[in-house]
Parts: C-alpha cells; structure tokens; sequence
C-alpha cells in the first residue's frame, strides 16, 4: 500500500474509488466497507484508495476550544491503522492534515479541491451517518447530487452489526475503557494491539531487584511511547509481544503515564506502554530489544493503574501481577487445548 501526506504528490493515483473516515481501530464494519470498496475499485479497474485525517477532527475542534475532553480516545496510532489498511488490501491511503484551512472549507469546495482536483475520485463509498465540509454541512444527499454533476457515483453502506450491536469506533472505545477484551477482540476481528519503536526508559525495572521467582535482572521491561496523551485503553494486561522472536513472548504490561513514580515524572505527558515479557530469551541480550518494531496484543486486562507509596510496594505489586498474568496464560491454554480437543473429536 502506498502512504500519502496531502494532496500533493505525483505519485497519487489520478482516478480511484475512494472511501472517507478516520477508521480508528479499522474494526469490522471498516473491514466490511474497505471489502466492498476494493471489489467496485475492481470492477472499476481502479486503484482503491482511504483518505483518512492526522489529527483526528474532534481533536483539532477540542484544541481550538481548548476543551480536551472534547477529544475522542485514541483506539489505535497511526501505525496501526494503516497496517490495518494495508491488510484490508487498500492500494493507496492519503493521510490529510486536518487544520483550520480545512475545517473552514464548504462542502463544495472540499469536492472539488480534495475529491476532484486532489483525488480524481470515480466512485465514493460512505457510512450511513457521513458528513462533510465546514460545520458539518455535507451529508450524503449532498454528496450524491455532486456525483451526479461531476460525473462519480457515490455509494453509502449501512450500519454492520455484530450479534445485533452496531460495530463503531464508540462501541469499541467503551468496551476498551471498561476493559472488556473480548468483546474488544469481537469488535475489531482480532485481538487488540499496539506497535511502535522499542525506546530507552529510565531502566527502573531493573533496578527492582530480583523480586520475580527464578529472575536475577528485576522487571526488564520494553518501552513504547506514542504522541497521542488519551489511549481508549488503560491499565495493565496480560500480553503477548511479536516482533523480538519467531514465536510471541507472554508478558505483563502497563498502559499509561505511570502514576506509581515521581509525580513530576510522567514522562513528558506522554502515554507509555511499559511491557516486561515474563520469561526473557537469553538469545536477545540485554540490549536485544531497543530500535526494534514490536506489536503487543492486550488480551486481558488485570486491573486499572495503581498509585504505590514506595518502590517496595511497587516490586510487591508487580510481582502479584506476573503471577496473575501467568494464571491467565495457563488458563488459557488450557481452554485452547480443550477446544482444540473439541474440534478434533
């Protein structure tokens, strides 16, 4: 899949079938959508394209407010979402920046400027509750009546449910907040995963001594930093790491600005998954890790962030979450095998 920032690039494709959204989580009514577009770019023998928006617009609305708790939770980064296009089989995605040059643009003039003369777009795909332009203006009666004087059709799909409940970014941002991972994992088709750089922390974990059974090197643990400060998620899980070796590495992570350190140090604001993998491969070395893209798949949540009074109790604490998040690995392999044995018979 070919990535674009804005519409100028002589790379673009000059005609494609398009689709509009942010697709946070790119869930399974995005799935559904991105199926149906790449079948019309087919047919159409055009190239499939999403064009998508960085900021989010409510975050850029909230700011302008300043408001923030106008702005949406972030479900996934824009890593993720467009690994998740590319894996839908998107040919092209055009990231557009949104600001105020583009919050003030009438429906008419984001036709022509973004749809038309940016795009080249043949044939638009839609969401049932799509809208457009400054002040949310445009709708998709607008938008079909455009296509009938430019000459591309437009095309709207509706709701996809799951066990009758709408799949939306919504749904999947509250099932997050209140730590239902398989309803999550439900949503979105898979497991629930976030990827990034492995950076340098403040080494603290290993400092913690060797509190964990069978380990001489503390709470090694794995750092990704990410620019947005409101993730859907919190709190800390059980996980499993890919990326370090062929096979996923099970592991405790926690999810947040660390509350239980320096008040003052929350690193920079910034959200932080911290992942310390419990059983660490001898083959990776201490610095093993560090510059490598990793994904960790969040598969059940032990409880929120907690604050600790001292490094003591934060050892106590997550040690107690290693073996929790052990008991959840052993008990789900135990209900995997038993379904697999299931299966067979």
């Amino acid at each position: 899949m070919q990535v674009f920032r804005g519409l100028r690039h002589p790379g673009i494709a000059p005609a494609c079938a398009l689709t509009i959204g942010n697709f946070d989580g790119v869930h399974r009514g995005h799935q559904a959508m991105l199926g149906l577009l790449n079948a019309e770019a087919r047919a159409r023998n055009l190239p499939s394209c999403v064009l998508t928006f960085e900021p989010h617009p409510r975050d850029y609305f909230a700011a302008l407010a300043k408001r923030p708790e106008l702005a949406p939770a972030r479900i996934g980064t824009l890593r993720d979402k467009l690994g998740e296009l590319a894996a839908a089989g998107v040919a092209q995605t055009v990231v557009l920046p949104f600001g105020a040059r583009l919050a003030s643009e009438t429906p008419d003039e984001f036709i022509q400027h973004v749809l038309l003369q940016g795009l080249g777009a043949r044939y638009v795909l839609v969401g049932d509750d799509f809208r457009f332009g400054a002040k949310r203006a445009g709708d998709y009666a607008m938008l079909d009546r455009a296509g009938d004087l430019h000459g591309f059709d437009v095309a709207r799909m509706n709701s996809y449910e799951v066990h009758g409940l709408r799949v939306s970014s919504s749904a999947v941002r509250q099932a997050l907040a209140e730590g239902r991972m398989a309803d999550v994992q439900a949503l979105l088709g898979r497991p629930y995963a976030i990827s990034g750089h492995v950076v340098h922390g403040r080494k603290l974990g290993r400092a913690l001594g060797a509190s964990e059974p069978g380990r001489d090197d503390g709470f090694r643990t794995l750092n990704l930093r990410f620019k947005h400060w409101k993730p859907a998620a919190s709190g800390i899980f059980a996980v499993l790491v890919h990326g370090l070796l062929a096979e996923p590495l099970k592991g405790v992570a926690n999810l947040g600005v660390r509350p239980s350190l320096d008040p003052n140090d929350v690193n920079a604001g910034r959200v932080l998954l911290e992942t310390h993998c419990l059983d660490w491969p001898n083959e990776l070395g201490a610095e093993g890790a560090y510059g490598k893209i990793v994904r960790v798949e969040l598969l059940h949540k032990l409880h929120d962030e907690l604050r600790y009074t001292s490094l003591e109790a934060l050892t106590a604490g997550i040690a107690k979450d290693c073996l929790d998040a052990r008991a959840f690995f052993a008990s789900h392999h135990a209900e995997t095998h038993r379904q697999t044995t299931r299966d067979r018979i």
